[in-house]
């Protein structure tokens, strides 16, 4: 193989809400955790385990927007993108961040601007009633 590809893909819970950063009228980044995990049971023990690990997520301008009305913390989703690596020096001490840059997201279970204003109680009786259909006594059908 000639090439290289740097490809991720996550399904996950929301850490914390959608932190937005918007820089003019066009363009914005919106940033969020959001957790993974993992069970085993210990062979040993016969204790079931649970691993976390957490990954730091960007998405920009369109679906930065999107994330930031429709997803809240604890929502599940699934999401596709790429890894990269950030530095910066904060008070004389270098930082490094790796973060997931989002290109596609699917909402699984989402908790915020849930509209159900359409959908009509289970209870309720249809507002049209079926016609009753009487049965003619001289029918030649055989069924």
């Amino acid at each position: 193989m000639a090439g290289t590809i740097n490809k991720v893909i996550l399904i996950g819970n929301l850490g914390d809400d959608v932190k937005m950063h918007y820089f003019d009228d066009q363009n914005c980044v919106g940033r969020f955790p959001i957790a993974t995990s993992e069970s085993y049971t210990n062979k040993q023990t016969g204790e079931k385990v649970t691993t976390t690990d957490w990954h730091n997520l960007v998405v920009r301008n369109g679906l930065a927007k999107v994330c930031e009305k429709y997803l809240a913390k604890g929502d599940k989703i699934y999401v596709e993108g790429k890894l990269k690596n950030r530095q910066w020096e904060q008070d004389g001490v270098k930082r490094y961040a790796t973060e997931v840059h989002v290109n596609e997201m699917t909402m699984l279970s989402t908790k915020k601007n849930t509209d159900t204003s359409n959908v009509p109680p289970q209870n309720q009786q249809p507002s049209v009633q079926p016609k009753s259909v009487a049965k003619e006594e001289n029918d030649d059908l055989p069924f």
